[in-house]
């Protein structure tokens, strides 16, 4: 830096080599310190990315594990007797219920594995439990659809990003 910073025609006399040579010098220079900024930045830039994937491993396990046990659970309901709809609205009865009826858009508000519980719910008995109409319960179905949609296409572009930046752990 210092060097790069010295007035040429100093440094060509103290070297005793001509301004040009000294211009290429200090040019050389300049670029070396220019690419190990570069190369700072990119470590840095590096570090965070391999920080939100770090970050992002441990939310999708976390994320994953409470929906790996209830679809456990939920095929054991499904394959029970004849009181399945009655389960499915015993699941939905308490705070699902409140929820839904409560909040302008409860799906946001839902998680995964109630709003597949919501979908897999007859309209009628959904709009039953609710005191709405039929309409009104397809609805909020469709919303709890497209929401539940949204969430698997983020953990699918999650998990692709993954294994897109594992196929490159071979960088330096």
């Amino acid at each position: 830096k210092v060097l790069i910073d010295v007035p040429r025609s100093d440094l060509a006399e103290e070297l005793a080599q001509s301004e040009t040579k000294i211009r290429v010098l200090q040019d050389t220079l300049q670029q070396v310190l220019d690419r190990r900024e570069e190369e700072r930045q990119s470590r840095q830039l590096l570090e965070l990315y391999l920080e939100a994937l770090k970050t992002e491993d441990s939310i999708l396990s976390k994320v994953a594990e409470p929906q790996a046990a209830p679809r456990k659970e939920m095929d054991v309901v499904d394959t029970g007797t004849s009181s399945t709809d009655t389960s499915a609205t015993t699941a939905l009865s308490n705070q699902v219920l409140a929820a839904l009826k409560e909040k302008t858009a409860p799906e946001l508000c839902l998680d995964s594995q109630d709003l597949e519980l919501v979908l897999k719910e007859d309209a009628a008995a959904l709009a039953s439990a609710l005191g709405w109409d039929k309409q009104k319960a397809g609805a909020l179905q469709g919303a709890c659809e497209q929401e539940l949609s949204k969430r698997l296409q983020q953990v699918q572009a999650l998990h692709s990003l993954r294994s897109t930046s594992k196929g490159k752990k071979t960088l330096p």
